[in-house]
C-alpha cells in the first residue's frame, strides 16, 4: 500500500513543523515537501504531485485561495484540507 504524499504551506514555520511532526507518526502518510507561500506551493505541487495539499489561506503574496485554484489547474485531483 503506497503512502498519502502530502505538502503543507503556510507561512508559519512553527505550525508547518509541528504538522509535520504530527503526520510523521501515521505510516500510512508522507509530508514530501513545505511551502511558505502559496507560490512556492504551486511550484512544488507541479513537480512533486502530491495527493494532498494542507493549505493557509492567508499567506502573504500569493494567498492559499489563489494558490489552491492554480494548483487544481495542474494537478485536478489534489485534495485540501485548509
Amino acid at each position: 500500500m503506497s503512502k498519502i504524499r502530502i505538502i503543507l504551506a503556510d507561512d508559519h514555520v512553527i505550525l508547518r513543523q509541528g504538522t509535520r511532526q504530527l503526520l510523521e507518526h501515521e505510516s500510512d502518510m508522507d509530508v514530501v515537501g513545505e511551502a511558505s507561500d502559496g507560490a512556492e506551493a504551486v511550484e512544488l505541487v507541479s513537480k512533486l504531485k502530491p495527493d494532498v495539499v494542507i493549505i493557509d489561506v492567508a499567506m502573504p503574496g500569493m494567498n492559499g485561495i489563489e494558490a489552491t485554484k492554480k494548483i487544481k489547474e495542474i494537478l485536478p485531483g489534489t485534495k485540501f484540507w485548509c
